[in-house]
């Protein structure tokens, strides 16, 4: 290790102070050892100008740092408390899932109707849905409901500009529009419930036709939807998409483990805040890393935005044209792909992913949309509208919801 420069030792006594302050050292996932080689590296680089850093690989570093990494402390020590209260079974959630309260919410350009979970054929029956169309079904995370979510009104537009699929939104704001903690003890029956509505679904719409997304929290909804659905029926979801699936609370082999391999035939996540709102170890047959590990991805400068990062991408791949827009290399890290050391051909992340590979993949993106590095301004401009009601008003015929809150550091 070089030797730290003096003007270093204020930021390593920062760095210091900041592990001291975490309530239990185990949880950091970078330890003070790494600390001093990150330091001694960038010594190093003074005494050889050859490996000296650029600009924007500082700035790059400093942002990380910044703004990243208090806030995976915080969201350790969540885990940790989550991890306990779950395993002394002392913490319950105040707000217990009720299936006959929960809807889906079928979308088109110009309509959402809300039909409940326990009556399905309802949403089938309707004219707004094509029984020739296959079955997207999206949803959401911490504080977000059918009627104030970017994320649902984004996929909303997208999936009706594409014109194949009958969108569908999850309605179950109710019981994550709580407590984080006690929204995250909800998703395991929250995806019971779910599976419950498709057992129905299933009687009208072959299997194959379904796919299922979930942001945050509802990765890990959905992830319980297709156990659930094998273990009532034998049949086995095609594909499950999980984006950023939140991290605080969900741990593998503990009670909550959350979105996994085999809850669908293929499972395929982006992650965009690795490690502190979002999961940053692999959790499906394919992950995606874009930008890399860290937990801010190129143009976020906070939380919120990176955790967001995850649904914009794959959005973005659902118009016509830009399904491949973001390419990736199968790779073990950013740093390796950035120095052509990751053999092998490019696939598409997103909407047209191949659901025959497996591994995790690294890829470039932009900090502005769109945000695929092989994406098209021209065409972008002309996919602006597509998708959009061509009515002056969208009409809801559905039961009002409480308005999402804003602001919130893990909002889904």
């Amino acid at each position: 290790m070089g030797r730290v420069p003096p003007k270093m030792l204020p930021l390593l006594a920062l760095l210091l102070l900041l592990q001291l302050l975490v309530p239990t050292i185990n949880a950091i996932e970078w330890t003070i050892p790494d600390v001093l080689d990150s330091i001694g590296n960038v010594g190093s680089s003074i005494v050889n100008p050859s490996i000296l850093p650029t600009p924007q690989a500082l700035l790059d570093g400093s942002k990380q740092l910044i703004a990243g990494y208090p806030f995976e402390f915080v969201s350790n020590s969540l885990n940790i408390i989550c991890s306990q209260a779950l395993h002394s079974n002392r913490i319950r959630s105040k707000y217990s899932p009720d299936i006959n309260q929960m809807n889906f919410q079928l979308q088109t350009g110009c309509m959402k109707k809300n039909f409940p979970l326990t009556n399905p054929e309802a949403m089938w029956s309707s004219p707004l849905f094509d029984p020739k169309k296959k079955v997207v079904i999206l949803a959401t995370g911490w504080t977000t409901t059918v009627n104030g979510s970017d994320t649902i009104d984004v996929f909303s537009k997208a999936y009706n500009c594409r014109g194949d699929v009958n969108f569908v939104a999850v309605d179950a704001a109710r019981f994550v529009d709580t407590l984080y903690t006690w929204s995250a003890f909800n998703t395991e029956e929250i995806g019971e419930n779910i599976a419950l509505g498709l057992v129905k679904l299933l009687d009208l719409v072959p299997v194959e036709n379904i796919h299922l997304i979930g942001h945050s929290l509802g990765a890990h909804i959905v992830g319980s939807a297709g156990r659930h659905l094998q273990q009532m029926t034998n049949q086995t979801i095609p594909r499950i998409t999980g984006l950023d699936p939140a991290k605080p609370c969900f741990n593998e082999g503990e009670i909550l483990s959350g979105l996994m391999r085999g809850d669908a035939h293929f499972v395929d996540v982006i992650h965009s805040n690795s490690g502190v709102l979002g999961k940053r170890d692999p959790v499906g047959d394919v992950d995606f890393y874009p930008g890399g590990m860290g937990p801010l991805p190129t143009g976020c400068f906070s939380v919120t935005c990176a955790h967001a990062r995850s649904w914009e991408y794959f959005a973005e791949t659902i118009y016509p044209g830009n399904e491949r827009n973001f390419m990736a290399v199968r790779c073990n890290s950013i740093s390796r792909m950035r120095d052509f050391r990751c053999p092998g051909d490019q696939v598409p992340m997103g909407y047209q992913v191949p659901q025959n590979i497996k591994g995790n993949f690294f890829l470039e993106v932009s900090g502005d949309s769109p945000f695929g590095m092989h994406a098209s301004i021209v065409r972008s401009a002309h996919l602006e509208h597509c998708g959009k009601c061509s009515e002056s008003t969208t009409t809801t015929e559905a039961p009002s919801s409480t308005t999402a809150k804003s602001g919130s550091w893990l909002s889904g």
